[in-house]
């Protein structure tokens, strides 16, 4: 047989008349919508939704800069197993013109906004396009592209979208000049991912009968760590991160160097690259890469 004790069932019922209460504030609560603490909500939803769709947009954006100059790179690597290296080339500009023209989408969505709210957004692009750009140069010039130079290509002229012709607005029909401005840490984190495809670069070159081509890879690649270890831990987190990088590209560049001056001659030519390939791998092996 249960006891019920008496203190509970006042318990209860002080909980069920408190809940009925609460039911009934909130029932007749109601919200003055023309309240200007609600009005400054709505401005800031408003900018939210605004500044979080660009931000989604600008993603995408990056994504195809992305393939596209990865594309561009894989072209470029046939440049050391075809006769035609201009065509390469060509080919080339026409899918870095391409890719120009998604950053200026970019610049044109970052029109009159600070640069840094949306930089994460974008800045996987704009390193991937930093690579191809550089790696299409060093091919053609045998030179490390500046940022003055990536920059001077990244000028757009758009359509105004002015409609009136009051005095000192312009006239319908006007162009305007947007300018994309690539930062000095993309650069950099550009220039160092561009070391991993002359390194690959080097040994296809080796297999298809070049000897000229992994000597003047290393010695750009030691000028380049030169620069880098000026820089050394006190530039940004990810350049410093890529230093280790850029140095296994460097020692496996040197070592496929090593190989050809000393036993050049004593291995065929068409066994060259096999060689470079397995070394290459023993030292990702010593060195713990996978």
């Amino acid at each position: 047989m249960m006891i019920k004790h008496e203190g509970e069932g006042c318990s209860r019922r002080k909980k069920t008349d408190s809940a009925q209460k609460t039911d009934n504030c909130d029932s007749n609560l109601t919200v003055n919508l023309s309240s200007p603490v609600i009005a400054a909500f709505k401005v800031f939803q408003l900018e939210l939704d605004t500044k979080h769709d660009k931000y989604e947009r600008l993603v995408k954006l990056s994504r195809d800069i992305t393939i596209d100059s990865k594309r561009t790179i894989f072209l470029l690597h046939r440049v050391t197993s075809v006769p035609g290296v201009e065509e390469v080339l060509t080919e080339a500009d026409v899918k870095l013109d391409g890719v120009r023209q998604k950053i200026g989408m970019i610049a044109e969505e970052i029109r009159g906004e600070d640069l840094y709210q949306f930089h994460r957004a974008f800045t996987p692009g704009i390193q991937e396009y930093v690579e191809a750009v550089s790696f299409h140069h060093f091919i053609k010039h045998r030179t490390l592209i500046s940022l003055e130079e990536i920059n001077a290509k990244l000028v757009f002229v758009k359509d105004s979208d002015a409609k009136e012709t009051a005095e000192g607005q312009q006239p319908i029909g006007a162009q305007q000049v947007l300018t994309f401005q690539v930062t000095p840490t993309d650069y950099l984190l550009g220039v160092a991912d561009l070391t991993g495809e002359l390194m690959r670069m080097c040994i296809s070159s080796v297999g298809n009968g070049d000897m000229d081509t992994p000597f003047q890879v290393s010695m750009f690649l030691r000028q380049i760590h030169d620069g880098f270890s000026y820089i050394g831990n006190t530039g940004p987190y990810e350049v410093s991160k890529k230093l280790h990088t850029l140095r296994q590209s460097l020692s496996k560049v040197e070592d496929a160097c090593y190989t050809l001056k000393v036993r050049g001659s004593e291995i065929p030519k068409h066994m060259l690259a096999d060689v470079f390939s397995s070394r290459t791998s023993m030292i990702d092996q010593d060195e713990g890469v996978a």
